[in-house]
Parts: structure tokens; sequence; C-alpha cells
């Protein structure tokens, strides 16, 4: 899928448009050329965010794939390009090209994997662990790389309402991730970037390390 579309399937989306709710049925998915798209699923009543998109991500294949409703909401949460493909389009495209087929496949398979990867995360009872590992699922799942490392497009509050945890202990464990250089918050906000997704891992074995001792 490449620019080439756009003339014949592309729409303006604006900050705040909803694309689709939970439990809709749907026949049509998007891949995001620009702008950023949210993901929540209701947990106990309340929104929580499951991944913010960017450019090249797929959105909403799953309601086409599997013929069910929506298993979440997405939501513009910045102004977007996005190309929509409906049911018997996404079909010929497939049949068509196996390249598209190959993609779509390891974008399903990483989404999975990152599904699985959330569970764990929230079953950890340190709420340190839980930021740091929702920090490196976001960095490797859905993060984008710039200069100065991985931009994960998620704000403070939502990784705290994500792992489960107050902001103000997101804030605490970027801090000391910032005095580190291991990550910190974008200049621009509504954004964390991770120098190094390694480093991230080291000082939380560092932290959760048994600590050892000798008799004497």
């Amino acid at each position: 899928m490449t620019e080439s579309l756009i003339p014949r399937f592309g729409r303006e989306f604006s900050a705040g448009e909803v694309l689709f709710r939970e439990g809709e049925t749907g026949d049509e998915m998007f891949v995001i050329q620009s702008g950023l798209v949210r993901i929540t699923k209701l947990v106990a009543g309340e929104p929580r965010p499951l991944a913010t998109l960017g450019r090249g991500e797929f959105v909403g294949e799953m309601a086409i794939l599997n013929e069910k409703p929506r298993t979440a909401t997405a939501t513009v949460v910045e102004d977007a390009t996005l190309l929509v493909i409906g049911a018997k389009t996404l079909e010929l495209m497939i049949s068509n090209n196996s390249e598209i087929a190959l993609r779509l496949i390891k974008r399903l398979a990483r989404r999975l994997d990152s599904a699985d990867e959330l569970v764990q995360i929230l079953l950890n009872p340190d709420p340190d662990a839980r930021v740091m590992l929702g920090l490196k699922r976001h960095a490797e799942a859905f993060g984008e790389e710039t200069a100065t490392g991985i931009k994960v497009n998620l704000s403070a509050e939502e990784l705290a309402k994500e792992v489960g945890t107050e902001v103000d202990h997101v804030y605490d464990v970027l801090r000391r991730l910032t005095r580190l250089r291991i990550a910190a918050e974008a200049e621009e906000g509504g954004a964390i970037v991770v120098a190094d997704v390694g480093r991230l891992l080291e000082f939380l074995e560092f932290l959760v390390r048994p600590a050892t001792g000798g008799a004497g």
C-alpha cells in the first residue's frame, strides 16, 4: 500500500473524529498515511488506551477478517490522512498482491504479541516494572524511530491508565529514566522518547534483582 492509492482511497480526518466504536459492526479498515489514531478498549466501564498508531499502521482490519464486531474504539488524535479500504477491495488486494498479504499477517502477529504482553504487564505487582515494561511494549510494537531514540506516542497520563498506576508514579519513573538518559518526555509533549530499549531493560533487571549477601 503506497501513496499512489491516496487519490482513490485517501480521506482526511480531523482530530477528535471517531473512526469506529467498540461493539459496532464494520466493513472498512484504515491505513494511516499521516497523523495519529488512538485505540481504546472499555475495561470495567472505563476506556483504557491500548495503542497510539502512526504512519503505515493498519486500523480496523480484524472486523473485516473475522466478520465480528469491533473489539475496540479508534479515535483520531492528530489530523490524519487515511486510506479507507472496504472488505471487497481488501480481498482483491490480498489475492492480487502477496506483499500486502504478508505485511498484514506480520502486523497482526505483532499486535497479538503486544496484547499478550500487556496482559503480563498488568499481572506484575511492581508499579515501577509495569511503567517500564509498558514503555518497552510501546517502543517495540508502535514506536517511531527518530534521531534521539524511539518516539512513543503516549502521554504519561495515558501510560498510567494503561498499566494501572497513578500518574505521579509515572512521572517519578520518568524523572529517574531522564537522569539516566534512558527515556524522557518529548519536547512537544504528549509523547515519550526511549533513547535505548536495551538500557531500559537492564535498569529494570537491576531494580528487580534479588539482593544477595554472604554469611559472616
